[in-house]
């Protein structure tokens, strides 16, 4: 039996209001709807609201009336209060439950209204705010003087008493404000804007205040201290949308309208003063906002409400990341539409969230299979956004040896599964007849998953991985010196182009140690080694290649989703563009790397000797005697297979019976062909950032965030290419044991 939904009605930032019976009802905030069961959890429910009301779900209190009784509250604190609560409604499908901070509920404890059953809160006429109040500190070394600190329902009022010091100078940044509130005739767009001018007049003349009614039709706002006449009233201008400030007694009698500097600060109000500085400077620290928030307006910020603030003023500026889920389909759409026989797909899991996403530009799959040799990348890049997940990346490298990106993915980890889902888009996407040589770890379920989608690749193992892997297990058992030169002649091994220069290697290996030797001829050398391996990698060893589209991933990855894979696109047509532009100007038959190459290689011919043979054989003699069979672009040195450009052997013998060694390069390096790789071009997807307009999408796909979230501390980035990746380990001076020095040594 299926379990019964309930729709909580999640409301906040309104006020109850008492009736003449006792009664209470809630007037104004905001209304969100969440579908809960009894199967949810509490925190998992406070997770959802925090989400939804932008606050800090530590700080979160659930409330919610009895069918029948709109006298008492009823506090949701564990588990089984939320299941009473979904039991207690019988056959209703809706309840209305009340969202206010710890904070905000415990200051109204002295309240004259009806309490809830809950001995820590009460509920009082006030708004109950939602986000806690920032905690504000006047600088006690620039003012000495008596501080006075008032703590109100609403904010947190700090009131200097001081006549000097640089209180001036943090007010300066506040009279821009002092006319933010005019009078009577003063108009808004909205109420949302009314308010927040009523917040910067109030920090302007240094003063705190309380809404009386704070609605949809209306807002009457008083100031705090008892007595005082300040008050406004603004509602909205008959017939229509604009809002009118009706009434205003501009007088006050309390000291707030004397005193030099009253603050109210909370994370929405930090976020809105930073948000053109962000805008202009998209790496402003949290400690940097601090220090201009402190020094232009007096208040003291930790780094973790300066954090908040940021990430606050980042969704102001770059939008919602649910709203991004939630207009996925459409811009999937979008993509397909402006760049046709593009891929775009997404798939979600049972409960509607996001699952994982494929993009692969037509000008990126055309690209590849007109010019780019048929080598591709696998590799992934952590994503350090709000909801975590994985990039699997698919690049390619051009006939200049550049990176070209073919297609990429975003995922919520790194799996078998998602792996071969990505393997089977990408295998629709770029349709080649050739056989493809892949070079990518084997673990992670990628060895299994390449062979069962491309029957016939080529999988190369990609060296760095099995570095890490060779280091990693040796760990503990070598000094650091040792397991230096093992990794070194591990990729010596690895670059090989002969067998007795590979054989030479790892003996050298074996000398160290026998059972790394062992590792390493049990590592499938046949996938790694260019002694064995038999496809074609043009001397790219490392999955890591495509490490300048990762720095393109790592500077958009905390943006939305949508807006990430849009500043890829925006990047990777850039990129298309400008290399069109310069190959336009090469005059050389081969791309400027090649060409190089090329002469370098020439330079050595003249010093060859070349005795003729049988057919197309050849015998070249200098430091060594190597054969080269021309017909058959083959030469013992193994140099013209590995690079795909003719070994200086080669071109001893072109010269010599009169041939050019341009027809004996790989088709792949010719600026022909390099500029068949850059030949389309990735079109504008338009409107990214904006909400779908109502009836647009055709779509009836409805997408939410994936569960998981960003965890606390410092994220991990992903590691940059090195060979020596050894880190150095301690070895005792005394024993020579590793692990310790000398002074922990227990033979001293």
């Amino acid at each position: 039996m299926a379990t019964r939904k309930v729709i909580a009605i999640c409301q906040s930032g309104g006020e109850f209001v008492t009736d003449k019976e006792g009664s209470l009802s809630y007037s104004g905030g905001d209304a969100y709807a969440i579908d809960i069961d009894q199967q949810t959890s509490l925190s998992d429910f406070k997770s959802e609201i925090a989400e939804m009301f932008n606050c800090n779900v530590s700080t979160i209190i659930i409330k919610y009336f009895l069918p029948g009784n709109k006298k008492t509250l009823i506090t949701v604190s564990k588990d089984k209060d939320l299941q009473r609560m979904v039991n207690f409604l019988g056959d209703a499908n809706t309840v209305d439950v009340f969202v206010m901070s710890e904070e905000g509920a415990a200051r109204n404890n002295n309240s004259n209204m009806p309490g809830s059953r809950s001995s820590r809160t009460t509920v009082s006429e006030a708004t109950v705010p939602v986000v806690a109040p920032i905690d504000v500190i006047v600088d006690a070394v620039q003012c000495m003087d008596q501080v006075e600190v008032v703590d109100v329902a609403n904010e947190v009022h700090v009131r200097s008493i001081c006549s000097g010091g640089n209180d001036d100078n943090h007010r300066k940044a506040a009279q821009q404000w002092e006319n933010t509130i005019t009078g009577v005739d003063q108009r808004f767009n909205s109420f949302s804007e009314f308010r927040e001018a009523l917040h910067k007049y109030s920090i302007a003349h240094g003063f705190a205040y309380k809404y009386k009614k704070n609605d949809s039709h209306r807002v009457t706002v008083k100031c705090k201290s008892q007595g005082c006449p300040w008050r406004v009233y603004a509602s909205r201008l008959s017939t229509t949308q604009l809002i009118c400030i009706k009434k205003m007694h501009c007088d006050h009698t309390c000291e707030g309208s004397a005193v030099k500097a009253g603050y109210r600060a909370t994370r929405g109000w930090v976020g809105s003063i930073i948000k053109e500085k962000l805008k202009d400077s998209p790496n402003y620290k949290p400690k940097d906002i601090a220090d201009d928030i402190k020094r232009e307006y007096g208040i003291q910020l930790n780094y973790s409400q300066a954090w908040r603030a940021k990430e606050i003023a980042r969704e102001q500026l770059q939008g919602s990341y649910i709203e991004a889920y939630t207009q996925l389909p459409l811009f999937c759409e979008k993509i397909k539409e402006t760049n046709p026989g593009s891929f775009a797909t997404f798939t979600t899991k049972e409960d509607s969230s996001f699952h994982r996403l494929f993009v692969a530009f037509h000008a990126s799959t055309s690209g590849f299979q007109l010019g780019c040799r048929p080598l591709i990348f696998l590799d992934t890049t952590p994503l350090n956004s709000k909801y975590q997940g994985e990039l699997l990346a698919a690049t390619a490298v051009d006939g200049n040896d550049g990176i070209f990106p073919v297609a990429f993915a975003v995922v919520d980890t790194e799996t078998e599964d998602n792996w071969r889902w990505f393997l089977q888009e990408l295998k629709l996407a770029t349709s080649t007849s050739e056989k493809i040589t892949f070079v990518a770890d084997f673990q992670n379920g990628l060895k299994k998953s390449l062979s069962d989608v491309f029957e016939k690749c080529y999988h190369s193992y990609c060296l760095r991985h099995l570095a890490e892997k060779l280091n990693k297990d040796l760990k503990g058992q070598f000094s650091h010196e040792a397991r230096r030169f093992m990794v070194n002649d591990f990729y010596a091994a690895a670059y090989a182009p002969k067998l007795e220069t590979f054989e030479r290697s790892v003996e050298n290996i074996k000398g160290i140690s026998p059972e790394a030797y062992d590792w390493v001829i049990q590592s499938e050398p046949e996938h790694w080694a260019n002694a064995f391996f038999n496809g074609a990698r043009y001397n790219l060893l490392s999955s890591n290649f495509g490490q300048q589209f990762y720095s393109w991933v790592s500077e958009a990855h905390e943006l939305p989703i949508t807006q990430m894979i849009d500043a890829l696109r925006g990047k990777m047509m850039e990129t298309i563009y400008t290399r069109r532009v310069e190959s336009n100007q090469w005059m050389t038959k081969l791309t400027p790397s090649k060409e190089e190459l090329l002469q370098k290689e020439t330079l050595v011919a003249p010093s060859l000797q070349v005795l003729f043979s049988q057919g197309s054989t050849f015998e070249v003699r200098g430091e060594s005697v190597d054969i080269v069979d021309i017909d058959n672009w083959d030469c013992s040195c193994k140099g013209w297979q590995l690079t795909g450009v003719p070994c200086c052997h080669a071109i001893a013998v072109f010269e010599c019976v009169g041939r050019s060694p341009y027809d004996y390069c790989s088709r792949y390096f010719t600026v022909e062909n390099y500029r068949l790789t850059y030949a389309e071009s990735i079109h504008p997807v338009p409107n990214v950032d904006k909400p779908p307009v109502q009836g647009e999408s055709t779509s009836l796909v409805m997408v939410t965030p994936p569960p998981t979230k960003r965890p606390p501390g410092r994220p991990k980035m992903k590691q940059v290419e090195s060979i020596d990746i050894i880190k150095r380990q301690l070895q005792c001076s005394k024993c020579k044991g590793l692990g310790h020095n000398r002074k922990t040594c227990k033979l001293s």
